[in-house]
């Protein structure tokens, strides 16, 4: 089975503004940040799948104009991947293909649960947002 990446990939320092997704079957959230401050804030969730998810995300790349993605890929807590993993990088991979974006891939393992921990009213956007801060804090 495929494992966790083991660390985040160099990022081009002309990638300034990020948009993090945190994919769902049915919910995806969202969150922007940037490299110079390394913070991310949460900016919703969709609840779409197929098309009309696509279409929504594309009025939020117009909207945010983010130089690259962040997509969180979840794994089991050893580091192995699961159904849901090869789900999350085939969304990664058709995000590359039908936005031109850079995507990248962060492990999102307990973000969900840091969210809900946190309080936060939007679990999927809050998630995101953790996903984002933490691809972020490990940029060179």
């Amino acid at each position: 089975m495929d494992k966790a990446p083991a660390a985040i990939p160099v990022v081009a320092p002309h990638l300034q503004t990020f948009m993090a997704l945190d994919f769902g079957l049915k919910r995806t959230g969202f969150a922007v940040g940037n490299r110079l401050l390394r913070t991310a804030q949460p900016q919703g969730t969709i609840a779409a799948e197929g098309d009309a998810r696509f279409a929504k995300i594309a009025q939020r790349l117009k909207e945010w104009q983010p130089d690259a993605l962040v997509v969180g890929v979840p794994f089991h807590p050893d580091g192995a991947a699961h159904e849901n993993t090869a789900r999350a990088r085939r969304f990664a991979r058709q995000l590359h293909g039908r936005f031109h974006l850079p995507v990248f891939e962060a492990d999102e393992r307990y973000t969900t649960t840091d969210a809900l921990a946190s309080g936060a009213r939007d679990a999927d956007a809050a998630a995101a947002c953790i996903i984002l801060e933490q691809f972020l804090r490990n940029l060179s």
